[in-house]
């Protein structure tokens, strides 16, 4: 239970974040919405991981890092953590807010910039926070929250620069509930950022193709009874 926790909490103040910054015109916006997930990541990465979206926990599920038991609990803890942050907003503000495809860009232009940018954050998730050769560093909070400041600022103007299933689900939500939006946009930030997660989890194997999931590493280490009778009949 306290790793969903730690999923409700980092993403309620993600999204809250978002939320405050975008409807308060906050100047360089992306800039704290990349430092809050910076610090998120931070306060719970050694609780839960500090995924805080749904397309990293699919990337780090297939990765082989988190059962696949977990997947349902972490994703619903995310999206109850965006949805509350969205009301939240409404009522300190009195206004809803939803990601949204910028004015000009195509459908395509919107879903490729939500693949491409999830699967970098994905990458640079598996990369810094799961890989053998970084492990025990202190710069995977830093190279996280950048990797979605980079992205806002970049793609944000194209398709909104959700990146994040939660963050697409949550204010969408509410914004159709409070504030009489639409759902029209709702399937490009699931459909995107899921396929880029599952991408990152793909490239990451390629990367490290000799690498073993833990549970491959540990059916490697339990003897089978084959290898036991063996070691008995030596023993003696």
């Amino acid at each position: 239970m306290n790793k969903y926790v730690t999923e409700f909490v980092g993403t309620f103040f993600l999204v809250l974040t978002i939320g405050l910054a975008v409807l308060g015109g906050t100047p360089m916006a992306p800039l704290a919405i990349g430092a809050s997930l910076m610090v998120m990541v931070y306060m719970g990465g050694h609780v839960s991981g500090g995924h805080y979206n749904p397309a990293v926990t699919l990337a780090v599920v297939l990765r082989g890092k988190l059962h696949a038991r977990d997947t349902v609990p972490y994703m619903a803890a995310q999206i109850l953590g965006a949805l509350s942050a969205a009301a939240v907003v409404y009522v300190v503000l009195g206004r809803t807010f939803a990601p949204a495809p910028g004015d000009g860009a195509s459908t395509l232009g919107a879903l490729l910039i939500e693949i491409l940018y999830t699967t970098a954050l994905c990458l640079v998730v598996l990369h810094s926070a799961t890989a053998p050769q970084t492990t025990g560093n202190s710069f995977y909070g830093l190279a996280i929250g950048f990797t979605v400041t980079a992205g806002a600022f970049a793609g944000g103007p194209i398709s909104g620069g959700a990146f994040n299933p939660a963050v697409g689900t949550g204010p969408i939500l509410v914004a159709a509930l409070l504030g009489g939006g639409s759902v029209a946009n709702l399937w490009l930030y699931l459909v995107g950022p899921f396929i880029g997660g599952a991408l990152a989890a793909i490239l990451y194997r390629v990367q490290q193709p000799s690498q073993p999931t833990p549970q491959e590493a540990l059916a490697a280490d339990t003897p089978t009874a084959g290898e036991t009778r063996q070691a008995r009949a030596v023993s003696h």
